[in-house]
């Protein structure tokens, strides 16, 4: 079983999918990796359903990749005396480290290190910015601010913090508890929350050690700030267009969101675009217009692939939903001005011989009509390299190693298969011709381009391309 479209496609799980046959069905419609939300749920019930996911896998015979989202750092205000207060423009109100319970002058603020970080005309956004504050004297345990924008506030509403960079690190206890039992299940993708800085991701590296890809979320502006060197520690990036959009203005997200993506594709690192993009289908069988074109305009972006949240964690619809967005990709793919952009927008190939071959075998396969391109790899950057290229066929990366399957499952144009380790030339060949027929990539009479390194299982090492016969 393949998906016939190269941009990929993330569901979040949750209470709205039930059990094996329901993961089932959202694998049958076109999800490609599934996300474990740590924010929510048991470790009990995120074990469930990854061993659901595992035997999937083995049924289908095709590499499922999971992702472990983990919660990052949630800042939040404390309770109200009432359960809530309302807040009116130009208004005084206190945040502290009171325990004390709120009321519409004041509520408390426990994150000390928040404080720490505020300065005279800083702005603070509560409830998704619904409630917008300007900071008008603080200090190392209070902040006295003027209600710009007003609003209805409640217990736990969160709090952002757009402008500063706060001193603690991503990865809270519960994080780090979760992400050890996440690596334990065996999870292929951690994806790192609350980002801010390259030394975050340098810290997230040392404690998976190489046991899942990192995928970065840019929620905030100071990683914004960094993009290139996060972008470049990072294995996969994620425009996490929900808090983004908070810390932002809305009207910069579309070019925040084009320019992320821009970045990716010139390091060669694959990119998720996420949150709302088929929202109404939380509670509506059909998607609105506009979210289509929100979608398709991710796809023209050039995306490796678009992630679904409530829309299949929580919504009426999850099944629906995936065979939307599986639909909307497709339609996108088959227009013949979505070439025409990604030609547009293809990176020249660094002075390196691994960038020469693999630009190279997109341009063969052009030249010779080849019905795909077939990679051999251990690590993925083999296959990488052809995804980054966004060749007009589709490529199938062939590796030993299950988990570089997995996480493979998640790059643009890639068919990921595990197959046994080659030792030789001729064994390539004879293995890259077989695996295009059994997967229907190729027909007898059809040229197919291989691409590896030799010696072969040496990461990063690709010099050889091959057009071969299919007999």
């Amino acid at each position: 079983m393949r998906h016939q479209r190269n941009a990929k496609i993330i569901a979040t799980l949750g209470p709205a999918v039930n059990g094996e046959a329901e993961i089932a069905k959202l694998y049958e419609a076109g999800a490609d990796v599934f996300r474990l939300n740590f924010s929510h749920g048991t470790h009990q019930e995120h074990r469930e359903r990854f061993d659901a996911i595992r035997r999937l896998e083995a049924r289908f015979k095709r590499p499922i990749g999971i992702m472990q989202d983990l919660q990052g750092p949630k800042l939040r205000v404390g309770r109200f005396a009432e359960g809530s207060t309302r807040l009116e423009a130009g208004q005084m109100f206190l945040l502290d480290l009171n325990p004390d319970l709120g009321d519409s002058r004041h509520v408390q603020l426990p994150h000390p290190e928040v404080f720490k970080a505020l300065s005279p005309g800083t702005e603070l956004l509560l409830d998704d910015g619904r409630v917008r504050l300007r900071i008008m004297d603080c200090g190392e345990d209070f902040a006295e601010t003027e209600v710009v924008i007003g609003g209805a506030l409640s217990d736990n509403k969160g709090v952002n913090v757009p402008s500063a960079l706060l001193d603690f690190s991503p990865l809270t206890a519960k994080d780090r508890f979760d992400l050890e039992y996440g690596l334990e299940m065996g999870v292929d993708w951690v994806a790192l929350s609350f980002v801010q800085r390259p030394e975050d991701v340098v810290e997230a590296r040392g404690l998976v050690d190489g046991r899942a890809g990192i995928l970065v979320k840019l929620e905030k502006p100071s990683a914004i700030d960094r993009l290139d060197e996060i972008v470049d520690l990072a294995d996969a990036v994620m425009v996490a267009r929900g808090d983004l959009g908070v810390e932002v203005p809305p009207e910069d997200v579309p070019a925040l969101q084009k320019h992320i993506i821009h970045v990716c594709q010139q390091a060669g690192k694959p990119v998720v675009v996420a949150t709302q993009m088929l929202d109404s289908m939380i509670h509506a069988p059909v998607p609105t217009r506009a979210e289509a074109s929100d979608v398709a305009s991710a796809v023209y972006d050039g995306a490796d692939a678009l992630m679904l949240s409530a829309e299949t964690a929580a919504g009426k619809y999850p099944v629906e939903s995936v065979a939307m967005m599986n639909r909307i990709v497709r339609r996108v793919e088959q227009d013949p001005s979505y070439y025409t952009v990604t030609e547009a927008g293809r990176r020249k190939p660094e002075a390196t011989a691994a960038d020469a071959i693999t630009a190279a075998a997109r341009q063969v396969a052009d030249t010779v009509a080849a019905a795909c391109i077939v990679t051999f790899t251990t690590t993925g950057s083999t296959t990488l390299r052809a995804a980054r290229e966004r060749p007009k066929v589709r490529i199938l990366g062939l590796t030993p190693i299950r988990g570089t399957a997995r996480r493979l499952a998640l790059v643009w144009g890639v068919h990921p298969v595990e197959t046994t380790d080659i030792s030789d030339f001729k064994q390539m060949v004879r293995r890259a011709i077989k695996i295009a027929r059994q997967e229907k990539f190729a027909s007898p009479g059809d040229d197919i381009v291989v691409t590896a390194g030799v010696p072969f299982g040496t990461p990063g090492a690709t010099n050889i391309l091959r057009i071969a016969r299919v007999t």
